[in-house]
This record gives C-alpha cells, sequence and structure tokens, in this order.
C-alpha cells in the first residue's frame, strides 16, 4: 500500500510540474502590456482595489510584463491622451523593448488610439486592443447629453458632483497624481459625434462605413506595422449576485432591440480584428469586477489567451 501511495505522490507532482513548466511563459509577450482604464476609472485605490481586478496578476504569473496606466476619471479622451502618453514611453523604456502593446477598457480605447496620431508616441506602440471600447459613440452618453442640457444648472450642479468623485478616487489612487477632472468634457467626449471628431483624428482600425463595418489587424501607421484588435461583451446583466447588473440593465433601455454591454452598442466596439463580440460580459465584468463577479466568461482568461496570442505574432 504504502509503495503505492508513493507511486500515486509521485505521479501527482510530475503531472503538476509538468502543468507549471506548460504555463510558465504562456503569456510572455515580447513588449510589455499597458493597462489602460476607462471613464471614472483608476489604477489602483490604495494598493488594495485594482481597476482591473486580478488581470495583473493572471497576466504576469505566466511571464508577462505589466504595466498600468493612470490618467483622469473623468476628461475628454484628448486630454487624457496627453496624460498617457508620457507612460507609454516610460512603460517602453522600463522594459528596454521599446515598445508597447496597450490594453484598454471602455473609454481607454479612443485614450490610447489618439496617441497613434499625436506627436510621435506611435513609434512607442506595437499594438492596442480595445476591450469594450467606446470607439463608435456610446448611446447612454447621447441620451445623457439630452437629458443634461449645455450649460444649464442641471448639468452644473451635476458636473460638480462627478468632478468631486474624480477628485477622490485620484487622491486615494496609488500613483498619487492630481489630474483636472472635466466630467462635461468627458460626456461630450464619448457621445456619437464626440467620438466622431476623435476617429476623424485618428482614423485607423475603426471603420465608419457603416455602423457595425468591421476592420483589420494590419495598419501602417506613419511607417510603421501597428497591429489593431478588440473584443467584447454582449449582456448587461450576467450575474444575479453582480451589483452592477440592476444599473446596467436600466442604461440597456436606450438601445432597444441593440446588443450591447449596458453601456456600448457591441457594433460601437468595433475596432481592428474583431476577436470576438459575443461574450457573456456587461460594460464591468471586462474588467473582472465587481470582484470578479461574472458571467460564462471568465475575464481573466480573454486577458491571458491574447497575451498569448500577442507573443505568437512577435509582439
Amino acid at each position: 500500500m504504502r509503495a503505492l501511495l508513493a507511486v500515486i505522490c509521485v505521479l501527482t507532482l510530475s503531472v503538476a510540474s509538468s502543468n507549471t513548466f506548460a504555463w510558465w511563459g504562456y503569456t510572455k509577450a515580447k513588449h510589455p502590456i499597458l493597462l489602460v482604464h476607462g471613464v471614472s476609472g483608476w489604477d489602483s485605490l490604495g494598493n488594495i482595489v485594482d481597476y482591473f481586478y486580478g488581470i495583473p496578476y493572471a497576466l504576469t504569473k505566466d511571464g508577462a510584463k505589466v504595466c498600468i496606466a493612470s490618467v483622469s476619471s473623468f476628461h475628454s479622451s484628448f486630454e487624457r491622451a496627453a496624460e498617457l502618453a508620457p507612460q507609454v514611453k516610460q512603460c517602453a523604456e522600463r522594459f528596454g523593448t521599446g515598445k508597447v502593446n496597450i490594453m484598454a477598457h471602455s473609454q481607454g480605447s479612443p485614450t490610447a488610439r489618439i496617441l497613434l496620431n499625436y506627436g510621435d508616441y506611435s513609434k512607442y506602440i506595437a499594438s492596442i486592443t480595445s476591450i469594450n471600447g467606446v470607439n463608435k459613440g456610446s448611446k447612454v452618453a447621447d441620451f445623457i447629453r439630452g437629458v443634461l442640457p449645455a450649460d444649464s444648472v442641471a448639468e452644473t450642479t451635476v458636473a460638480s458632483v462627478i468632478n468631486a468623485v474624480g477628485d477622490f478616487v485620484d487622491a486615494i489612487s496609488s500613483d498619487g497624481q492630481d489630474f483636472r477632472q472635466d466630467s462635461v468634457e468627458a460626456l461630450e467626449t464619448l457621445t456619437t459625434p464626440g467620438t466622431a471628431e476623435v476617429n476623424a483624428y485618428t482614423p485607423w482600425g475603426v471603420n465608419t462605413s457603416s455602423y457595425c463595418a468591421k476592420s483589420g489587424e494590419n495598419h501602417t501607421i506613419k511607417g510603421r506595422n501597428i497591429k489593431l484588435f478588440s473584443w467584447t461583451g454582449d449582456d448587461p446583466t450576467t450575474n444575479v449576485f453582480d451589483v452592477s447588473d440592476a444599473f446596467l440593465a436600466i442604461t440597456d433601455k436606450v438601445f432597444g432591440s441593440e446588443k450591447s454591454d449596458g453601456l456600448v452598442g457591441v457594433c460601437a466596439t468595433y475596432f481592428g480584428q474583431v476577436i470576438g463580440d459575443d461574450y457573456h460580459l456587461n460594460h464591468v465584468d471586462a474588467i473582472n469586477h465587481v470582484f470578479g463577479t461574472h458571467g460564462w466568461t471568465e475575464p481573466k482568461s480573454l486577458y491571458r489567451k491574447h497575451a498569448n496570442r500577442l507573443k505568437g505574432k512577435g509582439l
């Protein structure tokens, strides 16, 4: 019996060891991955609650090099891009590879995309991946813009409250930076007209021939081959225990019969090569919040698989 148990133990350890070595390096892309948060976001609150919840560890434990960006919680995509630019360069230089693979959620997508045409920062970018990105506007932003008339008392009051929230988030974020907040500009830039302005400035990867038109992976930008990707979820309610579901079920009403993640229509997220557009994720699930509560699609696995995809492409 003891001999049998010894054999079982040896076999178990061998399998565990082989699996460990098989996974090591799975996410080890050539260039570091720079995670960029969306509207109302942060890098890490007091080094306790990451915006990309559990995702940095899921990537780094099998070889990826990861940087986490921090820009204004509430501001225009152009202002956020100016804040992001030096962080892209710093991340590229920190690991000595000269470039980064950007993975950006929500407003992080147009924020990162602007850098393709911002000075010469495209030289630091190997790829951009949009995750539930606002690439052709948000009908929720359009609706709110219609409810809050420009320069009205209601707009000023709501903006003051939201700006205060942004200031508070900055104060407790781990980066310690003090960004200026402008929630009105944030709202404007996420509307359909606001995003059209972004797309006119940085057209690569967004096919504007029709609302649901798609693009491709390879793009020559300022003489450089940069790969562009995207994915999104298509269901605002994914888990009965997810507190964000109730809110997103309400915001989803503005989409009518159109598929959305609760805040952005599926077709409005299309950018570059569309890896998937029917994941069981809402807008918050896409970053593995609230605290890892999600639907049938496991968010961290999407980031890991994509890191491996980038690795396979020499990125």
